[in-house]
């Protein structure tokens, strides 16, 4: 049996939130050891305490489930402390979704300069992704920054990855890419060239990306999907690091 995350949605009030001051490690670890021979095509990395008494957070890879402690019963979706009006399980997703940003091979990425290019960001594109293209736009608002663009296409856009390629054997990928993403101006290459389209792919998988466009920050931080220039100002400028 795999397990599948759901879309359910957990709040409670802060009265029904009673903080488990217990931390024995070796009941966590006993529940683990449960959880792997109940399920053991589902990757289970950790297992610790939740905020409330009886529901244990599970970490599978990119993904968090809460259990009871003999793994019966399984609720996925986002806990919320409505106390404090904090999202815990986001806040637990971003921790474990955090990219070493050192490890990406940057030379398989577009690099575009706005500025000083003293701050950095990463973004995961695919040319045939209409939210990609509205947050390029977005991006030439954004200065003193340094973008590199990851050519990502999907697998529901069976011509994305001929234009990424396209657009990477160009006489000058940075000109093609951002002629098509902000004016539809069709790459004219016809030749192909080494190109790390197929790694960028198995680069994105590797990092749990499953969608585009996909941002990371120089410290790792990860944000999916299009957001206002206001919004990536203010992220890029409490979160980046340089």
């Amino acid at each position: 049996m795999k397990l599948r995350t759901g879309l359910l949605a957990l709040c409670f009030s802060a009265a029904s939130i009673s903080a488990y001051a217990g931390t024995d490690e070796g009941d966590t670890k006993e529940i683990a050891k449960i959880l792997n021979s109940l399920y053991p095509s589902t990757q289970i990395d950790r297992v610790r305490l939740s905020a409330f008494k009886g529901l244990y957070e599970v970490d599978m890879g990119k993904n968090i489930g809460y259990t009871d402690r003999e793994g019966r019963y399984f609720l996925f979706g986002h806990v919320f402390d409505m106390q404090s009006r904090e999202d815990i399980t986001q806040a637990r997703l971003d921790e474990l979704n955090v990219v070493k940003f050192a490890d990406l091979p940057l030379k398989d990425a577009i690099k575009t300069v706005h500025g000083n290019g003293e701050r950095v960001l990463v973004v995961f594109s695919d040319p045939e992704c209409p939210y990609c293209k509205g947050l390029e736009k977005e991006l030439t608002k954004l200065n003193n920054v340094t973008i590199y663009t990851f050519l990502f296409p999907l697998d529901g856009h069976p011509a994305a990855p001929m234009k990424a390629k396209a657009i990477w054997c160009s006489p000058d990928p940075q000109i093609a890419w951002h002629d098509f993403m902000l004016n539809n101006k069709q790459p004219t290459n016809k030749k192909d060239c080494d190109n790390p389209i197929e790694r960028n792919v198995q680069l994105g998988h590797k990092l749990g990306i499953n969608g585009t466009p996909t941002m990371i920050l120089a410290d790792g931080q990860v944000k999916p999907g299009i957001e206002p220039i206001e919004q990536i100002e203010q992220w890029i400028t409490h979160k980046g690091t340089n």
